[in-house]
C-alpha cells in the first residue's frame, strides 16, 4: 500500500487492515475459533498442566453407560452364599421347633381330694383314684391332650420293642413322655415320676433296688417286665408321684415305703391289659369296681388299637 493510500485511509477514519478486503481474524484462524488467545481457553490450560494426553481430556466427565446385569455378575457368589445360609437357617429353625415341641398337652394339673380313697374295709388305701381316660392306641407322633396330669390312663403309642418303653431309671434330660409310660401302666407297671432336674440320682437308684418282683405275675425288675419306670415329668403339682393304672400317689418326698405299698396293693390289678393269669381269688385289698380287678386273664397284648372309650373329662373327685 502506497503512502498516499494510507494517508487517504487515515483521513477517512479507517485503520490499516480494516477495509472491505481485509480478512477477519475468525476467518484466518478457521471456523469455530474464538478471538481469545489459545492459552486462555480452559482445555488448552488443562492440557498445559495435566500429564494426560489432550485427546483424553473430558472423558471422566462423561458417565459410563449402565451395563445390565453387571451387579449380579459381580456379586453372584456372595448372593448365592447368602441364599444358602438363609435356607439352612430356616430349615434348622424348623427342625429345632419340631424336635422341641411337646407331643402331649395337659388340660389340668390333677389335684385329688385331701382324704385318701377308702378300701373295702373302709380303711385308708395308698393313693387316689383318678378318673379313667381310656386306653386307646394312637399313631406314633400323635399329640395327645390329657384331661389330667400326671395321667394314670389315656391314649398312648404302640410299637413292638419300642412302646411300652423299657423299664429303667430315666435321667432329667432323657426324652420320655406320657404316651410311652402310659402304655406301661396299661400292662400293670409301676411308674414313679419326679419333677425338675434337681433330683438325687442316688435316691432314685436306692428306690429301684428296693422294688420287688411284680405282685401278681412275679416279673423280676427290669428285663422283659414293663415295671418299674422312673422318669421326669414337670406338669404336676407335687415333687414326686407314684402311679399304677387309674391310681396316683402324690408325694412331697421320695417315700420308698409308701411307693412299695401302692405297688403291692394295686400293681397288675387295675390295668386293662393283663400279662399273666390273674389269681382266682382277688386280693382283699383290691378295690371293688376297679378296671380289670378280678377279671379273667388275657393273653399278651396285641398290636391292634384298643376300642376303649376315648379320653373324656369326668368329675375330678376320687372314688
Amino acid at each position: 500500500m502506497s503512502k498516499e493510500s494510507r494517508r487517504r485511509q487515515r483521513m477517512a477514519g479507517q485503520t490499516p487492515g480494516s477495509g472491505p478486503g481485509a480478512t477477519s481474524s475468525r476467518g484466518a484462524t478457521g471456523a469455530g475459533s474464538t478471538d481469545r488467545p489459545a492459552a486462555a481457553r480452559p482445555d488448552a490450560a488443562r492440557a498445559a498442566t495435566s500429564p494426560v494426553r489432550p485427546e483424553r481430556i473430558g472423558r471422566r466427565e462423561r458417565a459410563r453407560p449402565f451395563e445390565r446385569g453387571s451387579f449380579l455378575r459381580r456379586y453372584r457368589l456372595l448372593l448365592l452364599g447368602a441364599a444358602v445360609v438363609a435356607v439352612v437357617a430356616v430349615v434348622g429353625v424348623g427342625v429345632f421347633a419340631a424336635a422341641t415341641q411337646p407331643v402331649f398337652a395337659c388340660s389340668t394339673e390333677w389335684q385329688p381330694t385331701p382324704t385318701a380313697s377308702p378300701g373295702p374295709d373302709a380303711s385308708p388305701q395308698p393313693g387316689y383314684v383318678q378318673p379313667d381316660m381310656g386306653n386307646q392306641h394312637v399313631a406314633i407322633g400323635t399329640v395327645v391332650r390329657y384331661s389330667y396330669c400326671p395321667p394314670a390312663s389315656g391314649r398312648h403309642y404302640i410299637k413292638t420293642g419300642v412302646f411300652p418303653i423299657p423299664a429303667r431309671i430315666y435321667g432329667p434330660n432323657d426324652p420320655v413322655f406320657p404316651e410311652g409310660w402310659v402304655h406301661n401302666l396299661e400292662h400293670g407297671a409301676l411308674v414313679v415320676l419326679y419333677k425338675g432336674a434337681d433330683v438325687d440320682p442316688a435316691a432314685l437308684k436306692a428306690l429301684w433296688d428296693a422294688i420287688p418282683a411284680s405282685p401278681v405275675c412275679g416279673f423280676p425288675v427290669g428285663g422283659n417286665s414293663p415295671s418299674p419306670v422312673i422318669a421326669r415329668f414337670d406338669q404336676m403339682a407335687w415333687p414326686f408321684a407314684a402311679m399304677v393304672w387309674d391310681r396316683v400317689l402324690p408325694l412331697q418326698t421320695l417315700d420308698t415305703a409308701a411307693i412299695l405299698e401302692l405297688y403291692k396293693t394295686y400293681g397288675e390289678r387295675t390295668n386293662p391289659e393283663k400279662l399273666c393269669a390273674f389269681p382266682s381269688a382277688s386280693p382283699s385289698a383290691s378295690p371293688s369296681g376297679s378296671p380289670g380287678a378280678g377279671g379273667s386273664p388275657s393273653a399278651a397284648p396285641s398290636e391292634t388299637p384298643s376300642t376303649a372309650p376315648s379320653e373324656s373329662a369326668p368329675s375330678a373327685s376320687p372314688s
